[in-house]
């Protein structure tokens, strides 16, 4: 049975995409460092083991590792989810806040994909996907440490996909658009709502369920000959640059 290992998995994007390869017959194993909400979410999907651990800290990362190894004694998944949102003007933004963004979203999945990268050989080579951001392919404002950090992650999936696809090991990345989360519902007004929804030529949001779908199409062995690259999973949000609603009317 393939196994995969999911991180940030407690809710969001992590937890749909936890659930969709459950329903193909993964087992799965979901990092968090939110204990309450890690239990809820194995509450919720009782086929999955919890890990509760910071991957910004070597010394999480290794136990997790462990923890993995023994449980499973293979990986034929990663996916790195866990991040931190951190938006703010560039001269309010310290160099903590800055420190914070980094050592989740950059340095989590260095050192997750680096120490799991034997087990993830082991059979033959498994499959990593990175969740970077719209946010680190088209700059915007308020969005200094976020969408640099996301940047950097998908310069890091070419750099991992090149020496570890030696190892048979595919490593690609998933950029989601605006996503209907509830914490975006929540903070979104319905003014942004609306200017999002005109600027995305799908005219919507998309759902954790449909970047859950691109994130396990990538792990799976449809995505056999797909290394070194980064989806757009946004609603077309990218490709039609900066939105002018007059000179469509």
């Amino acid at each position: 049975m393939k196994t995969a290992l999911i991180t940030g998995a407690a809710r969001g994007i992590g937890l749909a995409t936890a659930r969709g390869l459950v329903a193909e017959g993964w087992q799965v194993a979901l990092l968090d460092r939110d204990a309450e909400e890690l239990a809820k979410a194995v509450d919720s999907l009782p086929q999955a083991v919890a890990l509760e651990a910071d991957v910004s800290k070597p010394e999480d990362v290794a136990r997790a590792l462990a923890e993995v190894s023994v449980r499973f004694s293979r990986l034929d998944g990663l996916v790195n989810n866990a991040g931190v949102a951190d938006f703010g003007p560039i001269r309010e933004t310290s160099f903590e806040r800055w420190r914070r963004v980094m050592e989740t979203n950059l340095d989590g999945p260095f050192l997750m994909t680096q120490a799991f990268t034997e087990l993830l050989a082991a059979e033959g080579g498994g499959a990593v996907v990175n969740i970077t951001s719209i946010s680190g392919l088209r700059a915007s404002t308020l969005r200094v440490a976020y969408g640099t950090s996301k940047a950097a992650l998908a310069h890091l999936t070419l750099q991992q996909a090149a020496e570890l696809g030696e190892l048979g090991i595919r490593v690609n990345a998933v950029a989601p658009g605006p996503v209907a989360t509830k914490l975006a519902m929540a903070v979104h007004s319905p003014e942004i709502i609306a200017a999002y929804h005109d600027a995305l030529p799908l005219n919507r949001y998309g759902t954790e369920e449909e970047i859950a779908a691109a994130v396990n199409f990538l792990l799976s062995d449809k995505a056999s000959f797909i290394t070194g690259q980064v989806l757009a999973a946004d609603g077309g949000f990218e490709a039609t640059g900066i939105g002018l609603p007059a000179l469509r009317s």
